[in-house]
């Protein structure tokens, strides 16, 4: 019998969620990619119910991917793309700041504190909201941010519009069925006018992807299965749909195309020689073939204990088929998880 966690988590999303895509990745269909962006709820709160605790335990509690110096360290470097994101939109003291899809909480916390404003933390799984909710209260920081659930697919529904000063977004919104549609919701709320902003880090394929290659739309496959993607979609339907719901675009940047001597995916890689400094080995192991062994072979027995809601393991399988992808994907400079964009709502659109 199918079991409700008290803490949000369902095992009935849980064991369907990789029934939505094809056994064999090979032979997925349109119809395929539309029964996922129908259920699109389904498919992230079955992914998140099973590949939070792993994701915090393998990554870190900022659910992204970030930019590497020589010699800096995983943590340092996923504030600093947090920071990026803040300084370019201009956030500063006093805004009321809406971060759509804020996972565990993590980047919002970080800008917070750097910038001192109020951000609102929406997110449409319950298990990912108690985790955000506790660890921004610890942090010491419950009166700095608030965590509501809520579909950014009906943010004007929740909040109605002109409500925020600034909106960001750091690789979520490729959970929408449409960018369209979470876009034009972003640019409700926000206010008009050229000082609030609303910044994203969008997971794309990039332009030298084509799906008519068998092997490329094979790869975009394995990167959504192990990443609760319903539809991976290409770089410039993002940077489209922005001007279409609105948007004028202030800048745009694929930063994953930066000469940078430290590629973003290299923690995925697993290769402990490449670890940036003596913390970093722990995580970079866990990336490799032993500490994934380690953790998924835990994480199985765990399951069948009844530690953890059944489905978990193979959600887990799912993340280590999207990591391998995601390796092959940016070594071929296919896919980008940080497609830089910052637009404004003119003032007219008001």
């Amino acid at each position: 019998m199918s079991m409700g966690y008290a803490d949000g988590r369902q095992e009935s999303r849980l064991e369907r969620y990789t029934k939505f895509w094809q056994k064999d990745l090979t032979r997925e269909s349109e119809a395929d990619s539309k029964g996922r962006l129908d259920k699109y709820t389904d498919v992230v709160n079955g992914y998140y119910d099973g590949a939070t605790v792993m994701t915090e335990y393998g990554w870190a509690r900022s659910f992204h991917f970030s930019r590497f110096y020589k010699g800096e360290g995983f943590a340092a470097s996923l504030a600093r793309q947090e920071h990026y994101l803040a300084a370019h939109m201009g956030l500063r003291s006093g805004m009321i700041v809406l971060d759509v899809g804020c996972g565990v909480g993590a980047p919002a916390r970080e800008i917070a504190r750097f910038c001192d404003v109020q951000i609102v933390g929406l997110n449409i799984n319950e298990f990912q909201l108690g985790r955000a909710r506790r660890y921004t209260e610890e942090a010491g920081l419950s009166d700095q941010i608030t965590f509501v659930k809520g579909d950014f697919m009906k943010l004007s529904e929740q909040f109605g519009e002109n409500r925020f000063d600034a909106v960001y977004g750091i690789e979520a919104t490729i959970h929408a069925p449409t960018w369209e549609g979470v876009y034009g919701e972003i640019f409700k709320v926000l206010k008009p006018g050229g000082v609030a902003s609303f910044g994203v880090y969008e997971w794309c394929m990039t332009d030298a992807w084509d799906p008519s290659i068998p092997s490329h739309r094979e790869l975009a496959h394995q990167i959504e299965i192990g990443s609760g993607i319903p539809e991976l979609r290409p770089m410039k339907f993002a940077r489209q749909a922005m001007k279409n719901v609105g948007f004028q675009i202030d800048h745009e940047e694929d930063l994953a195309d930066r000469p940078d001597e430290i590629p973003w995916y290299y923690p995925l890689e697993g290769d402990i020689l490449k670890a940036q400094t003596a913390w970093d080995y722990f995580t970079v192991w866990r990336m490799s073939w032993s500490g994934k062994l380690v953790t998924h072979t835990t994480v199985r027995f765990m399951e069948m204990l009844g530690f953890l809601p059944k489905g978990t393991w193979e959600v887990g399988e799912s993340l280590k088929v999207a990591g391998d992808a995601l390796v092959k994907a940016g070594q071929a400079k296919l896919f980008t998880p940080m497609f830089f964009m910052i637009g404004h709502k003119p003032t007219l659109a008001n």
